[in-house]
């Protein structure tokens, strides 16, 4: 398993994110957290190896442009160096438009789903967009010596 500085990682994943939301092309709301580092194990209380995750959602637009949005993904991301690994729907109860991406020199991934609004739910129309690393080992730093 490589070995990779975490904020290095966290960067380019945030890097990634903000050229997804470009190639998106909508005007519309962001939600604002940034990337953060998860175990690659169950055992949460492990930190090592870590991955960086990006989720974040893109809102406050009409379906019809996020649809746009998601159709530009499909034609821009090629073009950008990723490979598309799935386009369909999701699997869930809303069988959601989904695509899958992944760019081999970045190591990173991207998960992008279009969502329908849900009224009964006050759920706005949506596109959730989740990108992540792979798996890394954080470098061995000296420890100072007691004296």
């Amino acid at each position: 398993m490589e070995t990779r500085d975490k904020d290095t990682v966290k960067a380019e994943v945030e890097r990634a994110s903000s050229r997804i939301l470009e190639l998106i092309d909508i005007k519309g709301t962001a939600t604002e957290p940034g990337a953060m580092t998860m175990p690659c194990s169950d055992d949460y209380y492990q930190e090592e190896p870590y991955y960086v995750l990006h989720p974040w959602s893109l809102y406050k637009a009409p379906f019809a442009e996020l649809q746009k949005g998601m159709n530009r993904l499909r034609v821009e991301l090629p073009k950008d160096g990723w490979t598309i690994t799935k386009d369909g729907r999701d699997g869930t109860i809303g069988n959601s438009p989904q695509i899958v991406a992944e760019s081999k020199g970045r190591e990173v991934m991207v998960d992008v789903r279009l969502h329908k609004e849900v009224k009964a739910e006050k759920s706005p129309a949506m596109l959730e967009v989740t990108v992540q690393s792979r798996c890394y080992r954080s470098p061995v730093t000296p420890t100072a010596s007691e004296g």
